[in-house]
C-alpha cells in the first residue's frame, strides 16, 4: 500500500501529539523489538518510534528494515523519530 502526500500529511498531523511507544537502543533491531512494534501497530495503527543516540547505524536503513519486518509504512522519519502506520482489518484511522 502506498500513501498519497495528503494521507501522509494527515498521519503526520495525528502523530505530532503521540508519545513514542517503541524505543530502539544501541542494539538496533531485535526479534523482541520487532514483536513489540508489531503488537503496538495492531493495537493502535499509528506508532511513534524513538531511536536513542547510542544507536550509531543508518537511520534510513533502520526505518526501512523496521517497516519491512512489521509490514507497515514509514509515514515520517525526522531525526531520531520514526512514525509507522499499518492499517487494521477494521481501521480506526480513516485516511482522506
Amino acid at each position: 500500500m502506498n500513501l498519497t502526500g495528503k494521507q501522509k500529511r494527515y498521519l503526520r498531523a495525528l502523530g505530532t501529539n503521540e508519545r513514542p511507544i517503541v524505543t530502539i537502543g544501541k542494539e538496533g533491531l531485535s526479534y523482541n523489538l520487532i514483536d513489540s512494534a508489531s503488537k503496538a501497530l495492531e493495537a493502535r495503527e499509528l506508532v511513534k518510534v524513538s531511536v536513542l543516540k547510542s544507536f550509531d547505524g543508518d537511520m534510513d536503513t533502520l526505518a526501512f528494515d523496521l517497516a519491512m519486518h512489521t509490514k507497515s509504512i514509514v509515514a515520517q522519519q525526522i531525526g531520531r523519530m520514526i512514525l509507522l502506520y499499518k492499517p487494521a482489518r477494521e481501521p480506526k484511522i480513516l485516511l482522506p
